[in-house]
Protein backbone atom coordinates (compact mmCIF):
# COMPACT_ATOMS: atom_id res chain seq x y z
CA UNK A 1 0.00 0.00 0.00
CA UNK A 2 2.92 2.31 0.80
CA UNK A 3 4.40 1.45 -2.30
CA UNK A 4 1.18 2.09 -4.21
CA UNK A 5 0.58 5.49 -2.49
CA UNK A 6 3.85 6.38 -4.07
CA UNK A 7 3.54 5.49 -7.21
CA UNK A 8 -0.09 7.13 -7.21
CA UNK A 9 1.20 10.41 -5.86
CA UNK A 10 4.28 10.25 -8.58
CA UNK A 11 1.29 9.86 -11.28
CA UNK A 12 -0.43 13.03 -9.86
CA UNK A 13 2.90 14.89 -10.23
CA UNK A 14 3.28 14.28 -14.32
CA UNK A 15 0.40 16.34 -14.72
CA UNK A 16 1.78 19.98 -14.32
CA UNK A 17 4.18 19.12 -16.94
CA UNK A 18 1.74 18.00 -19.22
CA UNK A 19 -0.43 21.32 -18.24
CA UNK A 20 2.96 23.46 -18.20
CA UNK A 21 3.35 21.64 -22.12
CA UNK A 22 -0.34 22.70 -23.08
CA UNK A 23 0.04 25.89 -22.10
CA UNK A 24 3.41 26.51 -23.73
CA UNK A 25 1.81 25.14 -26.71
CA UNK A 26 -1.46 27.49 -26.45
CA UNK A 27 0.72 30.72 -25.69
CA UNK A 28 2.82 29.53 -28.80
CA UNK A 29 -0.44 29.90 -31.07
CA UNK A 30 -1.49 33.12 -29.68
CA UNK A 31 2.07 34.26 -30.61
CA UNK A 32 2.26 32.92 -34.14
CA UNK A 33 4.82 30.12 -33.34
CA UNK A 34 3.41 26.85 -34.16
CA UNK A 35 6.45 24.71 -33.74
CA UNK A 36 6.30 24.01 -30.53
CA UNK A 37 2.89 21.91 -30.87
CA UNK A 38 4.69 18.75 -31.86
CA UNK A 39 7.22 19.11 -28.96
CA UNK A 40 4.18 19.96 -26.69
CA UNK A 41 1.85 17.20 -28.26
CA UNK A 42 4.82 14.55 -27.74
CA UNK A 43 5.35 16.14 -23.76
CA UNK A 44 1.80 15.58 -23.46
CA UNK A 45 1.43 11.90 -24.94
CA UNK A 46 3.69 10.59 -23.18
CA UNK A 47 2.82 11.78 -19.86
CA UNK A 48 -0.37 10.15 -20.31
CA UNK A 49 1.59 7.11 -21.05
CA UNK A 50 3.96 7.49 -18.34
CA UNK A 51 0.81 8.46 -15.69
CA UNK A 52 -1.66 5.26 -17.11
CA UNK A 53 1.53 3.15 -16.28
CA UNK A 54 2.23 4.53 -12.42
CA UNK A 55 -1.67 4.01 -12.23
CA UNK A 56 -2.06 0.58 -13.36
CA UNK A 57 1.29 -0.70 -11.25
CA UNK A 58 -0.33 0.99 -8.16
CA UNK A 59 -3.91 -0.21 -8.88
CA UNK A 60 -2.35 -4.09 -9.25
CA UNK A 61 -0.14 -3.56 -5.95
CA UNK A 62 -3.58 -2.26 -3.99
CA UNK A 63 -5.69 -4.94 -5.61
CA UNK A 64 -3.43 -7.41 -4.49
CA UNK A 65 -3.04 -6.15 -1.12
CA UNK A 66 -6.92 -5.94 -0.95
CA UNK A 67 -7.67 -9.57 -2.10
CA UNK A 68 -4.89 -11.46 0.23
CA UNK A 69 -6.41 -9.10 3.06
CA UNK A 70 -9.55 -10.36 2.78
CA UNK A 71 -8.23 -13.54 1.68
CA UNK A 72 -6.59 -13.65 5.21
CA UNK A 73 -9.28 -12.56 7.42
CA UNK A 74 -11.70 -15.25 5.76
CA UNK A 75 -9.49 -17.92 6.18
CA UNK A 76 -8.55 -17.29 9.75
CA UNK A 77 -12.66 -16.42 10.29
CA UNK A 78 -13.59 -20.05 8.69
CA UNK A 79 -10.52 -21.61 10.75
CA UNK A 80 -11.60 -20.04 13.99
CA UNK A 81 -15.04 -20.70 13.84
CA UNK A 82 -14.64 -24.43 12.79
CA UNK A 83 -12.07 -24.62 15.76
CA UNK A 84 -13.56 -22.67 18.61
CA UNK A 85 -17.38 -21.51 18.76
CA UNK A 86 -18.75 -18.15 19.46
CA UNK A 87 -21.73 -17.25 20.54
CA UNK A 88 -23.27 -15.74 17.05
CA UNK A 89 -25.06 -17.05 15.11
CA UNK A 90 -24.14 -19.05 11.59
CA UNK A 91 -25.76 -16.82 9.68
CA UNK A 92 -24.15 -13.89 11.19
CA UNK A 93 -21.18 -15.24 10.83
CA UNK A 94 -21.64 -15.78 7.14
CA UNK A 95 -23.03 -12.92 6.20
CA UNK A 96 -19.25 -11.14 7.75
CA UNK A 97 -17.22 -13.44 5.44
CA UNK A 98 -19.91 -13.28 2.62
CA UNK A 99 -21.33 -10.38 2.66
CA UNK A 100 -18.96 -7.57 4.90
CA UNK A 101 -15.30 -8.43 4.14
CA UNK A 102 -15.56 -7.53 0.47
CA UNK A 103 -16.60 -3.99 1.62
CA UNK A 104 -12.84 -3.55 2.83
CA UNK A 105 -11.62 -3.80 -0.72
CA UNK A 106 -12.69 -0.07 -1.69
CA UNK A 107 -11.25 0.92 1.85
CA UNK A 108 -8.14 -0.80 0.66
CA UNK A 109 -7.64 0.24 -2.37
CA UNK A 110 -8.77 4.08 -2.46
CA UNK A 111 -8.79 5.07 0.47
CA UNK A 112 -5.54 4.91 2.02
CA UNK A 113 -4.13 6.15 -1.73
CA UNK A 114 -6.86 9.05 -1.93
CA UNK A 115 -4.94 10.30 2.28
CA UNK A 116 -1.41 10.04 1.10
CA UNK A 117 -2.53 12.35 -2.05
CA UNK A 118 -4.03 14.60 -0.72
CA UNK A 119 -0.67 15.04 1.85
CA UNK A 120 1.20 15.71 -1.21
CA UNK A 121 -0.33 17.10 -4.49
CA UNK A 122 -2.51 19.66 -2.94
CA UNK A 123 0.65 21.27 -1.75
CA UNK A 124 2.87 20.46 -4.78
CA UNK A 125 0.09 22.66 -6.79
CA UNK A 126 0.10 24.94 -4.18
CA UNK A 127 3.29 25.89 -4.31
CA UNK A 128 3.37 26.28 -7.91
CA UNK A 129 0.21 28.55 -8.04
CA UNK A 130 1.91 30.68 -5.49
CA UNK A 131 5.00 30.83 -8.18
CA UNK A 132 3.25 32.34 -10.36
CA UNK A 133 -0.08 34.48 -8.56
CA UNK A 134 0.22 35.08 -4.74
CA UNK A 135 -3.42 36.23 -5.28
CA UNK A 136 -4.57 32.48 -6.66
CA UNK A 137 -2.60 30.95 -4.78
CA UNK A 138 -4.47 32.54 -2.27
CA UNK A 139 -7.94 31.19 -3.04
CA UNK A 140 -6.80 27.74 -3.02
CA UNK A 141 -5.32 28.23 0.06
CA UNK A 142 -8.64 29.49 1.96
CA UNK A 143 -11.04 27.10 -0.38
CA UNK A 144 -9.06 24.01 0.19
CA UNK A 145 -8.58 23.66 3.95
CA UNK A 146 -12.61 24.24 4.70
CA UNK A 147 -13.45 20.91 2.27
CA UNK A 148 -11.65 18.24 5.05
CA UNK A 149 -13.26 20.19 7.55
CA UNK A 150 -16.46 19.28 6.22
CA UNK A 151 -15.57 16.14 5.47
CA UNK A 152 -15.14 15.17 8.73
CA UNK A 153 -18.35 16.43 10.58
CA UNK A 154 -19.87 15.14 7.31
CA UNK A 155 -17.68 11.51 8.28
CA UNK A 156 -18.76 11.26 11.39
CA UNK A 157 -22.36 10.70 10.36
CA UNK A 158 -21.42 8.42 8.02
CA UNK A 159 -19.82 6.08 9.91
CA UNK A 160 -22.75 5.86 12.14
CA UNK A 161 -24.80 5.06 9.66
CA UNK A 162 -22.72 2.29 7.93
CA UNK A 163 -22.73 1.05 11.34
CA UNK A 164 -26.14 0.62 11.70
CA UNK A 165 -26.43 -0.88 7.77
CA UNK A 166 -24.15 -3.34 8.90
CA UNK A 167 -25.81 -4.25 12.04
CA UNK A 168 -29.00 -4.47 9.96
CA UNK A 169 -27.34 -7.22 7.30
CA UNK A 170 -26.17 -9.21 10.08
CA UNK A 171 -29.76 -9.54 11.95
CA UNK A 172 -31.55 -9.63 8.81
CA UNK A 173 -29.04 -12.97 8.07
CA UNK A 174 -30.15 -14.00 10.86
CA UNK A 175 -34.04 -13.89 11.10
CA UNK A 176 -33.81 -15.45 7.40
CA UNK A 177 -31.72 -18.06 8.70
CA UNK A 178 -34.33 -19.19 11.68
CA UNK A 179 -37.67 -18.39 9.73
CA UNK A 180 -35.82 -21.15 6.58
CA UNK A 181 -35.22 -23.49 9.61
CA UNK A 182 -38.83 -23.66 11.16
CA UNK A 183 -40.35 -23.27 7.94
CA UNK A 184 -42.45 -26.24 7.88
CA UNK A 185 -43.46 -25.40 11.75
CA UNK A 186 -44.51 -21.39 10.10
CA UNK A 187 -46.47 -23.60 7.46
CA UNK A 188 -48.21 -25.89 9.66
CA UNK A 189 -49.50 -23.05 12.27
CA UNK A 190 -50.76 -20.89 9.60
CA UNK A 191 -47.92 -18.57 10.09
CA UNK A 192 -47.02 -17.86 6.20
CA UNK A 193 -48.27 -14.47 5.89
CA UNK A 194 -47.40 -13.38 9.51
CA UNK A 195 -43.81 -14.32 8.85
CA UNK A 196 -43.59 -12.77 5.46
CA UNK A 197 -44.25 -9.53 7.00
CA UNK A 198 -42.05 -10.10 9.29
CA UNK A 199 -39.23 -10.68 6.67
CA UNK A 200 -40.62 -7.45 4.68
CA UNK A 201 -40.40 -4.92 7.75
CA UNK A 202 -36.96 -5.68 8.26
CA UNK A 203 -36.15 -5.72 4.28
CA UNK A 204 -38.03 -2.08 4.70
CA UNK A 205 -35.77 -1.00 7.81
CA UNK A 206 -32.28 -2.24 5.45
CA UNK A 207 -33.58 -0.18 2.68
CA UNK A 208 -33.97 3.11 5.30
CA UNK A 209 -30.89 1.99 6.90
CA UNK A 210 -29.19 2.10 2.95
CA UNK A 211 -30.86 5.23 1.85
CA UNK A 212 -29.49 7.00 5.23
CA UNK A 213 -25.82 6.26 4.07
CA UNK A 214 -26.69 7.40 0.53
CA UNK A 215 -28.10 10.89 1.47
CA UNK A 216 -25.38 11.24 3.34
CA UNK A 217 -22.43 10.39 0.37
CA UNK A 218 -24.37 12.68 -1.50
CA UNK A 219 -24.68 15.61 1.46
CA UNK A 220 -20.76 15.47 1.42
CA UNK A 221 -20.12 15.14 -2.16
CA UNK A 222 -22.50 18.35 -2.50
CA UNK A 223 -20.23 20.15 -0.10
CA UNK A 224 -17.34 18.70 -1.85
CA UNK A 225 -18.34 20.08 -5.06
CA UNK A 226 -19.28 23.15 -4.16
CA UNK A 227 -16.16 24.93 -2.25
CA UNK A 228 -13.87 23.37 -5.58
CA UNK A 229 -16.72 25.27 -7.91
CA UNK A 230 -16.19 28.30 -6.25
CA UNK A 231 -12.25 28.03 -5.93
CA UNK A 232 -12.14 26.90 -9.68
CA UNK A 233 -14.35 29.83 -10.32
CA UNK A 234 -12.56 32.89 -8.41
CA UNK A 235 -9.01 31.68 -10.18
CA UNK A 236 -10.40 31.51 -13.55
CA UNK A 237 -12.07 35.23 -12.64
CA UNK A 238 -9.12 36.32 -11.28
CA UNK A 239 -6.72 35.04 -14.48
CA UNK A 240 -9.48 36.11 -17.24
CA UNK A 241 -9.63 39.60 -15.32
CA UNK A 242 -5.95 39.96 -15.24
CA UNK A 243 -5.66 38.99 -18.95
CA UNK A 244 -7.77 41.62 -19.96
CA UNK A 245 -6.09 44.39 -18.31
CA UNK A 246 -9.25 44.95 -15.57
CA UNK A 247 -7.20 43.55 -13.13
CA UNK A 248 -3.40 44.85 -11.94
CA UNK A 249 -2.39 43.31 -8.85
CA UNK A 250 -2.11 39.20 -7.71
CA UNK A 251 1.82 38.35 -9.62
CA UNK A 252 4.70 39.38 -8.37
CA UNK A 253 5.96 41.94 -9.79
CA UNK A 254 3.94 42.26 -12.97
CA UNK A 255 0.68 41.02 -14.77
CA UNK A 256 -0.30 37.42 -15.79
CA UNK A 257 0.94 35.88 -19.31
CA UNK A 258 -1.33 33.76 -21.20
CA UNK A 259 0.98 30.74 -21.07
CA UNK A 260 0.95 31.24 -17.01
CA UNK A 261 -2.68 32.08 -16.64
CA UNK A 262 -3.50 28.82 -19.32
CA UNK A 263 -0.93 26.89 -16.55
CA UNK A 264 -2.75 27.95 -13.38
CA UNK A 265 -6.56 27.03 -15.13
CA UNK A 266 -5.11 23.30 -15.78
CA UNK A 267 -3.97 22.91 -12.21
CA UNK A 268 -6.61 24.57 -10.57
CA UNK A 269 -9.11 21.83 -10.83
CA UNK A 270 -6.33 19.29 -9.91
CA UNK A 271 -5.96 21.09 -6.60
CA UNK A 272 -9.38 19.64 -5.60
CA UNK A 273 -9.11 16.16 -7.83
CA UNK A 274 -7.46 14.85 -4.63
CA UNK A 275 -10.05 15.69 -1.72
CA UNK A 276 -12.51 14.53 -4.64
CA UNK A 277 -11.03 10.99 -4.43
CA UNK A 278 -10.67 11.01 -0.47
CA UNK A 279 -14.32 12.37 -0.10
CA UNK A 280 -15.14 9.02 -2.33
CA UNK A 281 -12.84 7.19 -0.38
CA UNK A 282 -14.45 8.30 2.96
CA UNK A 283 -17.75 6.20 2.43
CA UNK A 284 -15.47 3.08 1.31
CA UNK A 285 -13.60 4.17 4.86
CA UNK A 286 -16.87 4.37 7.19
CA UNK A 287 -18.14 1.04 5.56
CA UNK A 288 -14.53 -0.63 6.31
CA UNK A 289 -14.35 0.42 10.26
CA UNK A 290 -18.02 -0.84 10.32
CA UNK A 291 -16.34 -4.25 9.15
CA UNK A 292 -13.52 -3.88 11.26
CA UNK A 293 -15.59 -3.39 14.28
CA UNK A 294 -17.54 -6.73 13.94
CA UNK A 295 -14.49 -8.47 13.37
CA UNK A 296 -12.83 -6.75 16.43
CA UNK A 297 -16.21 -7.80 18.41
CA UNK A 298 -15.82 -11.54 17.08
CA UNK A 299 -12.23 -11.28 18.16
CA UNK A 300 -12.93 -10.17 21.66
CA UNK A 301 -16.20 -13.15 22.20
CA UNK A 302 -16.33 -15.70 24.91
CA UNK A 303 -15.40 -18.86 22.96
CA UNK A 304 -15.44 -22.95 23.49
CA UNK A 305 -12.86 -24.80 21.16
CA UNK A 306 -12.70 -28.35 20.64
CA UNK A 307 -10.37 -30.91 22.08
CA UNK A 308 -7.41 -31.97 20.00
CA UNK A 309 -5.55 -30.57 16.92
CA UNK A 310 -8.32 -32.17 13.77
CA UNK A 311 -5.70 -34.13 12.81
CA UNK A 312 -6.36 -38.30 11.69
CA UNK A 313 -4.26 -40.08 13.98
CA UNK A 314 -4.28 -43.67 14.58
CA UNK A 315 -7.48 -45.02 16.48
CA UNK A 316 -7.31 -44.82 20.45
CA UNK A 317 -5.62 -48.46 21.77
CA UNK A 318 -7.21 -50.31 24.38
CA UNK A 319 -11.47 -51.74 25.07
CA UNK A 320 -14.09 -49.13 24.40
CA UNK A 321 -15.21 -47.73 27.63
CA UNK A 322 -16.38 -44.66 28.54
CA UNK A 323 -16.76 -43.04 32.00
CA UNK A 324 -18.70 -39.47 32.30
CA UNK A 325 -18.04 -38.49 36.06
CA UNK A 326 -18.76 -34.83 37.49
CA UNK A 327 -17.87 -33.35 33.91
CA UNK A 328 -19.03 -29.57 33.33
CA UNK A 329 -19.34 -28.19 29.94
CA UNK A 330 -18.39 -25.05 29.45
CA UNK A 331 -20.64 -23.27 26.31
CA UNK A 332 -20.83 -19.71 25.66
CA UNK A 333 -21.84 -17.72 28.70
CA UNK A 334 -22.80 -20.84 30.53
CA UNK A 335 -21.53 -24.05 32.22
CA UNK A 336 -24.01 -27.33 31.44
CA UNK A 337 -23.15 -30.35 33.81
CA UNK A 338 -23.69 -33.39 32.36
CA UNK A 339 -24.56 -36.77 33.43
CA UNK A 340 -22.62 -39.47 35.16
CA UNK A 341 -22.73 -42.35 32.51
CA UNK A 342 -20.47 -45.41 31.49
CA UNK A 343 -20.86 -47.77 28.99
CA UNK A 344 -19.01 -49.95 27.46
CA UNK A 345 -18.34 -52.35 24.27
CA UNK A 346 -21.63 -53.45 22.29
CA UNK A 347 -23.89 -51.45 24.54
CA UNK A 348 -26.15 -48.91 24.28
CA UNK A 349 -27.76 -45.84 25.57
CA UNK A 350 -30.05 -43.24 25.45
CA UNK A 351 -30.07 -39.87 27.12
CA UNK A 352 -33.67 -38.02 27.90
CA UNK A 353 -35.22 -35.07 29.34
CA UNK A 354 -36.55 -31.76 27.77
CA UNK A 355 -35.07 -29.88 25.52
CA UNK A 356 -32.24 -27.18 26.80
CA UNK A 357 -31.32 -30.44 29.38
CA UNK A 358 -28.03 -30.74 28.10
CA UNK A 359 -28.49 -33.67 25.89
CA UNK A 360 -26.46 -32.58 22.94
CA UNK A 361 -24.03 -30.88 24.67
CA UNK A 362 -23.37 -34.22 26.22
CA UNK A 363 -22.97 -35.82 23.05
CA UNK A 364 -20.82 -33.14 21.78
CA UNK A 365 -18.68 -32.85 24.97
CA UNK A 366 -18.02 -37.46 24.41
CA UNK A 367 -16.99 -36.40 21.06
CA UNK A 368 -14.04 -33.85 22.70
CA UNK A 369 -16.22 -31.05 20.62
CA UNK A 370 -16.95 -29.24 23.79
CA UNK A 371 -14.37 -28.73 26.60
CA UNK A 372 -14.95 -29.14 30.65
CA UNK A 373 -14.67 -27.19 33.11
CA UNK A 374 -14.58 -29.56 35.93
CA UNK A 375 -14.80 -33.45 36.35
CA UNK A 376 -13.93 -35.48 33.41
CA UNK A 377 -14.39 -37.91 30.39
CA UNK A 378 -12.32 -40.70 30.45
CA UNK A 379 -12.30 -42.87 27.01
CA UNK A 380 -10.12 -45.97 26.90
CA UNK A 381 -8.90 -46.08 30.23
CA UNK A 382 -7.46 -42.49 29.57
CA UNK A 383 -8.98 -38.94 30.29
CA UNK A 384 -10.29 -37.02 27.01
CA UNK A 385 -7.75 -34.02 26.62
CA UNK A 386 -5.87 -32.43 23.69
CA UNK A 387 -3.78 -35.26 23.52
CA UNK A 388 -6.29 -37.99 23.23
CA UNK A 389 -9.34 -36.50 21.61
CA UNK A 390 -8.25 -36.79 17.87
CA UNK A 391 -6.98 -40.19 18.39
CA UNK A 392 -10.54 -41.24 20.39
CA UNK A 393 -12.76 -39.35 17.43
CA UNK A 394 -11.06 -42.14 15.18
CA UNK A 395 -12.93 -44.79 17.38
CA UNK A 396 -16.82 -43.12 16.85
CA UNK A 397 -19.02 -41.68 14.62
CA UNK A 398 -21.52 -39.09 14.89
CA UNK A 399 -25.44 -39.07 13.66
CA UNK A 400 -26.41 -35.16 13.54
CA UNK A 401 -29.40 -34.05 13.90
CA UNK A 402 -29.50 -31.94 10.99
CA UNK A 403 -28.54 -33.82 7.98
CA UNK A 404 -25.36 -32.05 6.10
CA UNK A 405 -24.60 -33.68 2.62
CA UNK A 406 -21.41 -31.82 1.03
CA UNK A 407 -20.80 -31.28 -2.47
CA UNK A 408 -19.94 -35.17 -3.57
CA UNK A 409 -20.98 -38.33 -4.62
CA UNK A 410 -22.94 -40.63 -2.18
CA UNK A 411 -20.71 -42.99 -3.24
CA UNK A 412 -17.67 -40.96 -1.66
CA UNK A 413 -19.41 -39.73 0.89
CA UNK A 414 -20.86 -43.14 2.44
CA UNK A 415 -16.95 -44.21 2.44
CA UNK A 416 -15.54 -40.74 4.34
CA UNK A 417 -12.39 -42.72 5.32
CA UNK A 418 -11.68 -43.80 1.45
CA UNK A 419 -11.30 -46.85 1.99
CA UNK A 420 -13.23 -48.48 -1.38
CA UNK A 421 -15.33 -50.60 0.69
CA UNK A 422 -18.52 -52.28 -1.13
CA UNK A 423 -21.30 -49.74 0.71
CA UNK A 424 -23.91 -52.01 -0.01
CA UNK A 425 -23.73 -53.91 2.99
CA UNK A 426 -24.07 -51.02 4.92
CA UNK A 427 -27.44 -49.52 3.49
CA UNK A 428 -28.57 -52.85 3.39
CA UNK A 429 -28.27 -53.16 7.51
CA UNK A 430 -30.16 -49.21 7.72
CA UNK A 431 -32.71 -49.98 5.40
CA UNK A 432 -31.23 -47.59 2.91
CA UNK A 433 -30.65 -49.59 0.02
CA UNK A 434 -34.10 -49.09 -1.80
CA UNK A 435 -32.96 -45.12 -1.26
CA UNK A 436 -30.27 -45.11 -3.40
CA UNK A 437 -31.34 -47.72 -5.97
CA UNK A 438 -34.63 -45.54 -6.71
CA UNK A 439 -31.75 -42.21 -7.32
CA UNK A 440 -31.54 -41.93 -10.84
CA UNK A 441 -27.83 -41.74 -10.69
CA UNK A 442 -27.72 -43.86 -7.58
CA UNK A 443 -24.15 -43.89 -5.83
CA UNK A 444 -23.55 -41.21 -8.66
CA UNK A 445 -26.02 -38.82 -6.87
CA UNK A 446 -24.95 -35.70 -5.35
CA UNK A 447 -27.48 -34.68 -3.19
CA UNK A 448 -27.81 -30.78 -1.69
CA UNK A 449 -26.46 -29.49 1.65
CA UNK A 450 -29.61 -30.35 3.09
CA UNK A 451 -30.54 -33.93 0.85
CA UNK A 452 -32.76 -32.31 -1.68
CA UNK A 453 -34.65 -35.62 -3.07
CA UNK A 454 -34.49 -37.50 -0.28
CA UNK A 455 -36.99 -37.61 3.21
CA UNK A 456 -35.57 -36.45 6.44
CA UNK A 457 -35.70 -39.88 7.38
CA UNK A 458 -33.77 -41.63 4.31
CA UNK A 459 -31.49 -39.03 5.05
CA UNK A 460 -31.11 -40.01 8.59
CA UNK A 461 -31.01 -43.56 7.13
CA UNK A 462 -27.70 -42.53 4.86
CA UNK A 463 -26.46 -41.11 8.06
CA UNK A 464 -26.49 -44.52 9.72
CA UNK A 465 -25.14 -46.45 6.90
CA UNK A 466 -22.28 -44.18 6.75
CA UNK A 467 -21.64 -44.70 10.33
CA UNK A 468 -22.35 -48.43 9.56
CA UNK A 469 -19.22 -48.48 6.41
CA UNK A 470 -16.93 -46.32 8.96
CA UNK A 471 -16.41 -48.84 10.99
CA UNK A 472 -16.17 -47.01 13.98
CA UNK A 473 -17.47 -48.52 17.17
CA UNK A 474 -18.88 -45.98 18.99
CA UNK A 475 -22.24 -44.18 17.52
CA UNK A 476 -23.30 -40.76 18.69
CA UNK A 477 -26.85 -40.25 17.57
CA UNK A 478 -28.81 -36.58 18.24
CA UNK A 479 -32.78 -36.94 17.84
CA UNK A 480 -32.49 -39.40 14.94
CA UNK A 481 -35.96 -39.62 14.68
CA UNK A 482 -37.17 -36.53 15.35
CA UNK A 483 -39.66 -35.01 12.88
CA UNK A 484 -40.53 -38.03 11.51
CA UNK A 485 -43.90 -40.33 11.01
CA UNK A 486 -43.87 -42.92 13.53
CA UNK A 487 -43.37 -46.00 10.55
CA UNK A 488 -40.46 -43.60 9.14
CA UNK A 489 -39.26 -43.50 13.01
CA UNK A 490 -39.92 -47.29 13.37
CA UNK A 491 -37.48 -48.01 10.35
CA UNK A 492 -34.57 -45.54 11.89
CA UNK A 493 -34.74 -47.76 15.10
CA UNK A 494 -34.74 -50.79 13.75
CA UNK A 495 -31.60 -49.82 11.81
CA UNK A 496 -29.89 -48.41 15.33
CA UNK A 497 -31.14 -51.67 16.86
CA UNK A 498 -29.12 -53.71 14.21
CA UNK A 499 -26.19 -51.90 14.68
CA UNK A 500 -25.92 -52.84 17.94
CA UNK A 501 -26.40 -56.32 17.06
CA UNK A 502 -23.03 -55.91 14.80
CA UNK A 503 -20.90 -55.34 17.85
CA UNK A 504 -21.11 -51.14 17.69
CA UNK A 505 -22.08 -49.33 21.34
CA UNK A 506 -24.39 -46.43 20.65
CA UNK A 507 -25.24 -43.74 22.84
CA UNK A 508 -28.86 -41.73 21.41
CA UNK A 509 -30.08 -38.44 22.55
CA UNK A 510 -33.70 -38.75 22.09
CA UNK A 511 -37.37 -37.55 23.05
CA UNK A 512 -38.77 -40.52 21.51
CA UNK A 513 -39.97 -43.25 24.00
CA UNK A 514 -39.43 -46.07 21.37
CA UNK A 515 -36.32 -45.12 20.55
CA UNK A 516 -35.16 -45.09 24.27
CA UNK A 517 -37.01 -48.13 25.10
CA UNK A 518 -34.89 -49.92 22.28
CA UNK A 519 -31.69 -49.39 24.36
CA UNK A 520 -29.95 -51.06 26.84
CA UNK A 521 -30.70 -48.56 29.53
CA UNK A 522 -31.77 -44.59 30.10
CA UNK A 523 -30.17 -41.52 31.65
CA UNK A 524 -31.87 -38.11 32.18
CA UNK A 525 -29.89 -35.15 31.79
CA UNK A 526 -30.94 -32.07 33.86
CA UNK A 527 -28.93 -29.15 33.35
Amino acid sequence: MRAAAALSVGAGLVWPVQAAALAWAISGWVAGDLERTPWAALIFVLGGIVRAAIDHRAGRHLFDAADRTITRERAALIRREARSRAGAGSAEIAALIVQKLPLLQPWITRYYVAMARVLALPVVLLALTFWFSWAAGLVLLIAGPLIPVFMALVGMAAEQASRRQMDEIGSMNAMLMDRLSAMLDIRLLGATERAAADFSDRAEGLRRRTMAVLRIAFLSSTVLELFSAIGVAMVAVLVGFTLLGAIGFGGWGGPLGLGEGVFLLLIAPEFFQPFRDLAAAWHDRAAGLSVVADLEALDAAERVSFLGRADAPDPLPGPLTLVVSGAVAALPGRDVPLPALRLGAGESLALTGPSGAGKSTCLAAIAGLVPQVAGGVSVCGRPLDHETADAWRARLALIPQAPHFPDQTLRDWLDADGRGADPWPALRLAEADGVVARLADGLDTRLGETGGGVSGGEARRLMIARAVLSGRELILADEPTADLDPETAALVVRALIRLQESGRSLIVATHDPAVAGAMDRSIEASA
